[in-house]
């Protein structure tokens, strides 16, 4: 897939209205983010534009170059939007509308809002992790210290097979 996509991003290079990037989820400095889009198994193909979920919706077609354009020449690039009103539905043109009508400082607040409830989120989840790690560890060694306290000393092993080997041998 690694070629098709690569392929894609060459074929989208300049475009104005789609951008086609390729985060390696497994690198550390990418965990976060990976994280924060719902990226959980590799490869994820997900695609952002104004009428997705804001941390996008996930592809699950075709993955060779031709699907992959097709789709993105279908449903990347202008969305529904206060530049682009003609592209929004009756609904949509509402709510833009709404938006507009309130103070900036009210949206930016909105926003600040639902940014903290995800980072609260993530942490939550980032703390639950660690502490079940910190578990697994613990339980870990008590397993290791009960397996070296339960393991047969070799003297003794030695002992019972001496013991149940043949006498001797048979002399002709």
């Amino acid at each position: 897939m690694k070629p098709a996509w690569e392929q894609l991003e060459k074929a989208f290079e300049g475009s104005k209205t789609a951008i086609i990037v390729d985060v390696d989820c497994t690198a550390d400095k990418n965990k976060d983010l990976c994280s924060k889009y719902g990226v959980r198994g590799y490869p994820t193909i997900k695609y952002i534009t104004g009428d997705t979920d804001p941390m996008g919706d996930s592809y699950d077609g075709g993955r060779d170059f031709d699907a992959l354009k097709a789709f993105a020449d279908e449903n990347l690039g202008p969305s529904c939007g206060p530049a682009n009103l003609d592209l929004c539905s009756d609904e949509q043109k509402e709510a833009i509308a709404a938006y507009q009508a309130k103070d900036i400082s009210e949206l930016k607040a909105e926003i600040d809002a639902k940014e903290k409830e995800v980072a609260d989120a993530e942490k939550y989840f980032k703390d639950e992790v660690q502490k079940l790690q910190n578990k697994y560890q613990e339980l870990s060694a008590e397993k290791d210290e009960k397996v070296k306290g339960a393991s047969v000393d070799s003297l003794l092993r030695a002992v019972v097979n001496a013991a149940d080997a043949p006498a001797g041998k048979d002399e002709l």
